[in-house]
């Protein structure tokens, strides 16, 4: 082969791969014709050196203002092999800017020792996001709360002498500088600020403060002044936020974090700073014990339409892709699973129509962004709920309205110019032209999708055995303490449990007559758990709660004549994240006593204890390869005893899909698959619905090898894994749900050379609906022109339908990648309308494979 046709077919085999990333992006594949010049104006553009600035209307990049849509995404919360498909999809989804923390746990877990494990990478992820072109806001804390353990902060820091965290307190400002200037100075060698070329355009330090710092009065205010300062003269060249602290000094910028800052944020605290939304909550993270939490699409978007109309300029989401709180990584009773609802999953899969809305309100702004810019502002309120706000510029074609119906249940007409506009109930239209509605935050003209579990038969043919934990006595854990050991300063964060031994000797004459009473074991525990064991036989167990941790244990007990064993296992379900005076939180068992005796009330609390870390399977590291032959195992058949740990093996599911493992019939304890923690489960732990808060939970596939794992169950309660089945994940049911009130896509529109016009012929609603990489759409699921019910995955037929709809559905959309179909009336009903009298829906369902 000639060099000439190599160099050919090696550009016609890498177009042909650009134009399948293109398809799966939903772009036009003729992006992919991109000459090797542009790319590589493009790249040196990318690396420039920018000098970040700001006044009273937004950042100024390189001399230029930005709208600023930007995503958190957290780089321990996914493994380094999902980073890049994640961030494609933020990118894909209209992010410009990724916001992520720094977490100080991870990177100085001993004292004076920083770490930069691969997985942790914070470097190469800050270059990946660069690559991607994309900008960074990294947020330094040090302290971070973001429902992570400890808040970020090294468990070590609680050892330090007179130490009081997030104060004004000598010893606390000198770790945190060592740390701040430590991460700082890494990314500078790096060139990773903006003027040094590099994607980071803002740092932020501290944390939300506002919320603590009259705990700590004066000295609150004058920490927030040191902190500032500090941070100031690092001198890392872009400017420093603080969210929620309505006195950061100067230079430092207030932000707002909130679901509606368009409203409730009072602005910067300085004419000359702009107004940025640095934690725009996308749903809300959960804890052991909750509900599902849910936050609509629709006032999302409404919320970030509300915000840029009124001189916003920077909103983040908070999370847009939550991920996975792998190991022991999570903050008290928070789960594994992180912001699931956010716009991309917990798995990193699109959440729609979440992810598409907003996508579609970004290019909606981003059509406005010469008005936004250039125009002046003026507002009209016509009432209570109906106002307009317009950016325009005189003498110009530079216009864009913003008209909102702010009346949470009723829809309205608003005249503008001479022409009457249509709102739902709590909606904003967005005009860029002031006169084309482009977008409405309440019409959802993007696709929705459903998420499926599916149980592939090759994974679940397990051979389970177990192996029991010893419930010890005074024997094997001796005395060596007075009383219970406060329980976090005896963890030190190395465990989630620990021990505590006692016994105590009873005579015939304290123990009831009357074979029908019992003596009664009462603990009182600072928290979060424990199970208690007398005479090696388990009593019972009881937990506390995210909000109260504290909680009573009380049951009644066989005591026998002579010396009683009494064990307590002690669990935390993750350190503290939040609030002041962190360092001075405490745990487990503080007072134990007898009730019920003939003699009396028996208080244990000074009888002396004996303390152990960690059980024997973690010494053992018995969730390995190698530490699973350290110990006898035996068939498991049904229930198993307290305390132990469960093993199998299965086979990786075939394809590419997300895994998970569904944990039906177990109660707490924690997860391994080959030898990797994939985090602690809950199952026995209901919400008020009667459900598991979180049942399925999330293997890396990067965590699979090629064919056979090892996977590993720390079961506390009393439990059956003969339920338990690996699943794979999907979002194959894609679907479309639109009206005949809905305006085109947004996607219609573009601004060229300056001006706004339309960029299709068809400027009437359509159902769109694009399958996920590389599929194709096989079957029509569901789909109706009349009234339906329901949502994606579960609708219903309503009283309504016209006839036609599905033969033009299938003959567009069967076989395709991708369909457009438009919502032509006079071709759904066919002369035929069997209810003239309603505002017609389109709904369609359709299988991906």
């Amino acid at each position: 082969m000639s060099i000439l046709k190599l160099v050919f077919v090696t550009i016609t085999v890498s177009l042909a791969i650009i134009a399948a990333s293109a398809h799966d992006q939903g772009e036009d594949a003729s992006m992919a014709s991109t000459s090797i010049d542009d790319a590589e104006t493009k790249v040196a553009d990318k690396n420039r050196k920018k000098p970040v600035t700001y006044d009273g209307r937004s950042l100024i990049i390189d001399g230029q203002r930005e709208l600023l849509f930007s995503g958190s995404i957290h780089y321990p919360r996914s493994t380094p092999e999902m980073w890049s498909e994640i961030l494609e999809r933020a990118k894909r989804g209209g992010i410009n800017v990724v916001q992520t923390y720094v977490f100080w746990n991870v990177h100085e877990p001993v004292k004076g020792k920083f770490v930069m494990e691969p997985e942790y990478d914070y470097v190469k992820f800050i270059k990946l996001i660069h690559e991607k072109d994309m900008y960074v806001t990294l947020r330094v804390g040090p302290f971070i709360q973001a429902e992570w353990n400890h808040g970020g902060l090294p468990y070590w820091l609680r050892e330090i002498p007179e130490i009081i965290f997030r104060s004004n307190n000598e010893p606390f400002k000198l770790h945190m500088k060592d740390y701040v200037s430590n991460v700082t100075n890494t990314l500078k060698k790096e060139n990773l600020f903006a003027p040094q070329g590099g994607p980071i355009i803002l740092a932020q330090i501290e944390n939300e403060y506002n919320h603590i710092q009259r705990a700590f009065r004066e000295e609150g205010s004058n920490y927030v002044q040191w902190a500032a300062k500090m941070a100031v003269s690092l001198d890392v060249g872009v400017p420093w936020i603080m969210c929620k602290q309505t006195d950061a000094p100067d230079p430092v910028i207030n932000a707002c974090n909130g679901r509606h800052c368009g409203d409730t944020f009072a602005g910067p605290n300085k004419a000359y700073k702009p107004a940025l939304w640095t934690e725009n909550w996308t749903a809300q993270y959960r804890v052991f014990g909750d509900p599902p939490s849910q936050r609509s699409a629709e006032d999302i978007a409404f919320s970030v339409a509300r915000f840029f109309s009124k001189n916003g300029s920077l909103v983040n989401y908070y999370m847009y892709h939550g991920g996975t709180n792998f190991g022991r990584t999570s903050s008290a009773f928070t789960t594994t699973r992180y912001y699931d609802e956010a716009p991309l999953d917990e798995y990193g899969l699109q959440r729609e129509p979440k992810w598409s809305h907003l996508r579609d309100v970004h290019k909606a702004l981003n059509l406005c962004k010469k008005p936004l810019f250039n125009g002046a502002y003026s507002v009209t309120k016509l009432n209570q709920h109906h106002e307009i706000i317009v950016y325009e510029k005189a003498d110009s074609h530079l216009c864009a309205a913003f008209i909102t119906n702010n009346h949470t249940k009723t829809p309205t007409t608003i005249n503008f110019r001479g022409t009457d506009y249509y709102l739902p109930p709590r909606s904003i239209s967005i005009l860029p032209d002031c006169k084309t509605v482009v977008f409405n935050t309440q019409n959802i003209a993007s696709q929705h999708n459903s998420r499926n579990f599916k149980t592939p038969k090759e994974s679940n043919n397990f051979k389970w055995e177990v192996f029991s934990e010893s419930i010890p006595t005074t024997k094997n854990i001796p005395v060596n303490e007075k009383i219970p050991a406060e329980l976090y300063n005896l963890l030190k964060d190395a465990s989630d449990y620990a021990w505590y031994t006692t016994s105590v000797e009873l005579g015939p004459e304290d123990l009831p007559k009357k074979t029908d009473l019992s003596p009664v074991l009462r603990i009182l525990s600072l928290g979060h758990s424990l199970l208690a064991y007398v005479n090696g036989e388990f009593v019972g167990s009881n937990h506390g709660s995210h909000e109260e941790k504290s909680f009573e244990f009380q049951k009644p007990v066989k005591f026998k004549v002579g010396v009683n064993d009494i064990a307590i296992l002690a669990c935390t379900v993750g350190l503290p994240d939040s609030g002041a005076y962190m360092e001075h939180r405490f745990a487990g068992p503080k007072s134990i006593t007898i009730l019920g005796l003939n003699s009396g009330k028996i208080d244990l609390t000074n009888n002396g204890w004996g303390h152990k870390v960690g059980i024997q399977g973690e010494e053992l590291a018995v969730f390995s390869e190698k530490g699973s032959k350290k110990v006898e195992w035996k068939e498991a058949k049904g229930p198993g005893k307290t305390v132990s740990w469960y093993k199998t093996n299965f086979a990786t599911p075939e394809g590419t899909d997300p895994v998970a493992i569904e944990m039906s019939g177990m109660g707490k304890g924690m997860i391994w698959v080959n030898g990797k923690s994939i985090g602690r489960h809950w199952m026995s732990y209901l919400s008020p619905l009667g459900k598991p808060t979180q049942s399925e939970y999330h293997i890396p596939r990067t965590y699979l090898n090629p064919k056979d794992n090892l996977l590993v169950i720390f079961e506390e309660e009393v439990a059956d894994p003969g339920k338990i089945t690996i699943q794979t994940v999907d979002r194959n049911t894609v679907c479309s749900i639109i009206t005949e009130n809905h305006p085109a896509n947004v996607k219609s529109w573009a601004t060229k050379k300056g001006k706004f016009q339309p960029v299709s012929d068809n400027l009437m609603p359509t159902a769109e609906l694009r399958c996920p990489h590389l599929r194709t759409i096989k079957t029509v699921e569901f789909i109706s022109f009349g009234d339906p019910a329901g949502f994606c995955g579960a609708f219903e037929m309503g009283k309504c339908d016209a006839p036609g709809a599905r033969q033009i559905v299938e003959k567009t959309c069967l076989g395709q990648p991708s369909c457009t179909v438009p919502l032509d009336k006079a071709a759904f009903i066919q002369g035929k309308d069997p209810c003239s009298n309603i505002m017609k829906t389109l709904a369609i369902q359709v299988k991906c494979e």
